[in-house]
């Protein structure tokens, strides 16, 4: 296949939808690199193109969520439920005795991601060897 362009991407002997995708596909890759250059190539190839510029924005896009991991991300009593493995009922029990960390904005609930981690593990028991661990600090600090 052979497609023909002039500056203002203008392609002339384009046949079939099939082509015209690919000649357009083409541009656009290569535009949205700043490197303009038009020349035939075959489908795998561009396959092998798009295949490769998908891999890159993910790589980006896990790059910028690792940096920030949900920060500031809030959930519906729907998701929150689903985070918690709670039913609804329960989560609506909890925020009207106040023992769940919930904000309010009209009559919408929103539930901080982070905060219902940090919930979750302030209700963390303690195991033996930490309790025992904690009786003998408290023991040789009133000792002195």
């Amino acid at each position: 296949m052979k497609v023909n362009c002039d500056i203002k991407n203008n392609c002339i002997g384009v046949q079939g939808t099939k082509n015209f995708l690919i000649s357009l596909m083409l541009i656009l890759i290569k535009s949205t690199m700043n490197d303009i250059l038009f020349s035939p190539i075959r489908l795998s190839e561009l396959e092998t193109l798009i295949q490769n510029a998908v891999r890159k924005a993910l790589i980006e896009i896990r790059k910028e969520q690792s940096e920030h991991p949900e920060a500031g991300q809030f959930l519906t009593i729907k998701e929150a439920a689903t985070f918690l493995h709670l039913s609804i009922q329960t989560i609506y029990g909890y925020v009207s005795k106040s023992t769940i960390p919930v904000s309010k904005r009209g009559k919408r609930l929103y539930f901080s991601k982070d905060e219902l981690t940090e919930w979750i593990k302030a209700g963390r028991k303690k195991t033996i060897a930490e309790i025992n661990a904690e009786v003998n600090t408290y023991l040789t600090k009133k000792k002195k």
